[in-house]
């Protein structure tokens, strides 16, 4: 039986259902034909219908199908040159995805039939093989959700806790997860998940990519996968595999999780991958983009067309310099943030968005658009301000609008604390808000992320008991993974039963949770981090689906210990409005009294002036942060005065003597949290001093004698 099928709209692009019918619609500027192939199942290879789309509007190719439903599965076959040497990579035999779809069915079979060139005689040479059995199939989808009373929390930045996590990793071991919702978004929305995350105090979940992607062939034929997710293939459709039955309907259970979230108050952060794809370099598969219009999809290398340019050593860029690259990439952010009801975005590396030309572009029109776009310029955008291209390093350097992982943070305090001479510089900057970084811009102290590990690298855990990489299981001779990571074992390589060591790094692991929560910016922790989660010394696990990545809910003493601090710190943070600072300290008089918003003291109780910032040997530091410096004002504009609070930190070996600081009116000092001295909190300091060990933390504030009789 014909297939009716009518003109149809050139926009919107992708499969859209009306309630009658279907329209298709996909854009190629340089083929010559397209054939829309519709099929039963995810794995077959021939079609039930195929249809030749005749009409085309503004370099759009579309038709509309009048008996086609939701759950339909669909792919393309793009007709056009094959002529590598000069960028075009059309090859009709292979089974395409839709740059659009929403939802994709089945999984990619790694056969040579899936590469558009004949594997083993180069690049050059066209593949006639059919790869539609190879191939998943994209669906077409009902976007219908009762989203009900569902409202974005819309936490200020000041006031944000963020939590990265991995949708598979969180929930696959956790006893309370139904066997059958482990790995899944309807796992990740399950209660015992969501009560963790109420607990701690958590404002927003970053989940690690969560569009369709693929694993790389060379990783499935070393029995590895891609847990980590950054090689996406469909920008606006939700990977399947988390989905609880690998249907053709993943988008309900994952607009049910963000509306569970929101329900408790959590934002949802998407870690967005548009830098690249998972169609790799001239050698790679041919997926999706590549054979629908290479030429404008990616970007190519000026006079050798045959080749990608490459800023994310992934093999492939996406072409920012063509607009309707530039459309598909807004069109899914607008998707996700309006039919998906996310909260924000961050965007792995970054720069390579702003890459106009080969230098990164600073006022380029990626950055223009996101600021005047009514809907994204109100999500939270997060940029991680690197990649591998010249001047690719761009901390400090993105516009008003836009935080930042803040690579400078990490280093400064995982240095400092493992004893590193001469930090006190620059811990006291970051400990401040990095305004030498973020200042300049015209941005405040949440366009800082702060961080002290993240999905890339060493755990919190594994930072206090490794100094060397142990990547064996990756299959790469443990070449792989950062040579530099700040990091001390504090006596052992590894696991030990060494009772001393394990203490010392159950101490380190605090005075880092302490320093993150206490430091002004945007807090940032790594899922599991605060129930002790080790990857064995991994710090590039991105290909190990398995216990190794995966969080460990059965805690030892340590790990309940280190969960119950993490909970104390961050509600400490809650409830002190000095420490959520939205504009930089300045070090000048906050009233009349003379008194500083901020002053930086030495042991002595003295303050900080300029040969002390150059003793290499000083590692004690004293940060005073006067009540009365707080900027947050409530709705009415009223404000938020709060406690004066005293950080003393000292990253030096041996116990410091700490005087504290004369103030302007009677009182004592409340240990509000000690790292070294559990016992030492809530109580009050009449005596002019305190003790700080080595290698420890404590926060205390100013008690008024009103208050201490109390």
């Amino acid at each position: 039986m014909n297939m009716r099928h009518w003109p149809g709209k050139p926009y919107p692009q992708g499969a859209t259902w009306d309630g009658e019918g279907t329209n298709f619609s996909i854009f190629s500027e340089h083929a010559e034909g397209v054939e829309l192939c519709l099929f039963d199942e995810a794995d077959d290879a021939e079609p039930a219908h195929v249809i030749e789309l005749t009409e085309r509007t503004n370099l759009n190719w579309h038709t509309y199908l009048p008996d086609v439903r939701p759950g339909q599965l669909y792919g393309y076959r793009v007709h056009g040159a094959w002529d590598p040497e000069n960028g075009h990579r059309f090859n009709h035999h292979k089974l395409l995805i839709d740059p659009y779809a929403k939802s994709v069915a089945g999984e990619i079979d790694w056969r040579d039939e899936v590469f558009g060139y004949k594997v083993g005689e180069g690049d050059l040479v066209m593949d006639d093989r059919d790869s539609a059995g190879c191939m998943p199939k994209c669906v077409v989808v009902d976007p219908a959700f009762e989203w009900g009373d569902d409202r974005k929390p819309n936490h200020a930045w000041n006031r944000t806790v963020i939590y990265e996590a991995h949708v598979k990793g969180m929930t696959m071991l956790h006893p309370g997860v139904p066997e059958e919702l482990r790995g899944t978004y309807s796992g990740m929305a399950y209660e015992p998940i969501v009560d963790h995350l109420v607990s701690l105090g958590v404002t927003a979940i970053e989940l690690m990519p969560v569009h369709e992607f693929t694993t790389d062939r060379f990783l499935v034929e070393k029995g590895l996968t891609n847990f980590w997710g950054y090689n996406s293939i469909a920008f606006l459709s939700p990977a399947a595999r988390y989905a609880t039955a690998r249907s053709r309907h993943t988008l309900n259970e994952f607009k049910s999780m963000v509306k569970t979230f929101h329900r408790a108050g959590i934002e949802v952060i998407l870690d967005v991958v548009y830098n690249h794809t998972g169609e790799g370099n001239h050698l790679g598969p041919t997926l999706s983009l590549r054979g629908v219009d290479n030429k404008s999809y990616y970007r190519l290398v000026q006079g050798d067309e045959r080749h990608y340019m490459d800023f994310t050593g992934t093999g492939n860029s996406l072409n920012m310099q063509n607009s309707r690259t530039m459309q598909l990439m807004m069109d899914s952010l607008r998707y996700w943030a309006v039919e998906m009801h996310v909260d924000g975005f961050r965007f792995d590396l970054a720069p390579v968005l702003a890459r106009e030309l080969y230098e990164v572009n600073r006022l380029g029109t990626f950055f223009d658009i996101m600021q005047q776009d009514p809907i994204l310029s109100q999500t939270k955008l997060i940029a991680e301000p690197w990649d591998l291209g010249e001047g690719g390093y761009m901390v400090g350097d993105f516009p008003v609008g836009w935080a930042e992982w803040n690579g400078e943070y990490r280093d400064a305090v995982r240095s400092f604390w493992r004893g590193d001479p001469g930090r006190l510089p620059e811990m006291a900057s970051r400990l401040s808000g990095s305004s030498d970084i973020f200042a300049a811009s015209g941005r405040n102290t949440y366009a800082s992320i702060n961080f002290v590990a993240a999905h890339d690298g060493f755990t919190l855990a594994d930072l206090t008991a490794f100094e060397q990489k142990h990547n064996d299981a990756n299959g790469e001779d443990n070449k792989d993974g950062h040579g530099h990571n700040l990091t001390r074992n504090w006596g052992a390589e590894g696991p030990t039963d060494n009772v001393a060591v394990n203490a010392m790094r159950l101490q380190m692991r605090k005075n880092f949770i302490a320093t993150l929560m206490f430091s002004q910016g945007v807090r940032m922790l790594l899922g599991g981090d605060e129930m002790g989660r080790t990857q064995n010394g991994n710090n590039n696990a991105y290909c190990q689906d398995n216990e190794l990545s995966w969080v460990h809910w059965d805690l030892s003493e340590d790990d309940q210990q280190l969960l119950d601090f993490t909970r104390q710190a961050v509600r400490i943070f809650e409830e002190h409005a000095v420490l959520r600072r939205r504009a930089f300290f300045t070090g000048s008089p906050v009233a009349g009294d003379g008194v500083k918003d901020l002053t930086w003291l030495r042991p002595d109780g003295a303050e900080m002036h300029g040969d002390d910032w150059s003793d290499p040997e000083q590692f004690c530091l004293g940060m005073l942060m006067d009540g009365q410096a707080t900027d947050e004002v409530d709705e009415r504009g009223r404000s938020a005065k709060g406690d004066t609070l005293l950080l003393v930190l000292n990253g030096g070996e041996r116990s410091r003597q700490f005087t504290m600081p004369e103030m302007d009116r009677r009182g004592a000092w409340e240990v509000l949290l000690d790292t070294a001295r559990e016992d030492q909190e809530g109580t009050l300091r009449q005596l002019p001093g305190l003790v700080v060990p080595g290698h420890s933390l404590s926060l205390s504030r100013f008690v008024g004698d009103r208050e201490a009789q109390r």
